[in-house]
């Protein structure tokens, strides 16, 4: 069975396909002739996912997997959510999405939690997977690695910030890690 991600980074696809072993073959969507951008104009995480792997499938007659994470901060009522990529606008850049979460945190609770949204869609039916971690919000960056908010995301039992972990440290315990061993596990008992 061949099977599309519905992204066109690499590592990821990597990631996932090692999980899966020889079973199932991963394609992203360039590889699936897929070049125009996805749909995502849901209000939820699984609004989005299910949106993009049902684009894919009925469009193109591909199964097809897709996902969205969105960060939610308990203090600000689960803000910034599914808007986490462009919470501060736009332009989706990192630093500018921290700081104004950092500004809007200014003398609050900083609970929070990372949340992925798998969304499979194959002839069979469509599924859904999702995967948490709890953490708080830090005051400051810490960490080079990762990207989006890891540096000032502190997991539940953890001393070190997402950005800070290795590839594999962040993976055993992250919300896409669990979304995806959930998915994984669902493939494998087809």
């Amino acid at each position: 069975m061949t099977l599309c991600f519905a992204t066109n980074n690499r590592h990821k696809v990597e990631e996932v396909q090692a999980a899966l072993g020889d079973a199932i073959r991963l394609i992203t969507l360039a590889e699936a002739g897929i070049t125009e951008e996805l749909p995502e104009n849901q209000d939820t995480l699984e609004g989005n996912a299910r949106e993009k792997a049902l684009y894919v499938f009925e469009r193109y007659g591909q199964a097809c997997f897709a996902d969205d994470t969105g960060l939610e901060v308990d203090a600000l009522g689960g803000a910034p959510g599914v808007y986490s990529a462009r919470y501060a606008g736009p332009a989706r850049r990192a630093e500018d999405n921290m700081a104004l979460l950092l500004k809007n945190l200014e003398g609050k609770f900083r609970d929070a939690q990372f949340r992925t949204v798998i969304w499979l869609v194959t002839p069979n039916g469509e599924w859904g997977f999702e995967g948490v971690v709890r953490g708080r919000i830090l005051a400051e960056q810490r960490g080079q690695g990762g990207f989006g908010y890891d540096p000032i995301f502190l997991p539940e039992g953890a001393d070190k910030t997402l950005a800070e972990m290795s590839m594999d440290e962040k993976n055993r315990i992250s919300h896409r890690g669990k979304a995806i061993r959930k998915l994984v596990d669902f493939l494998r008992s087809q």
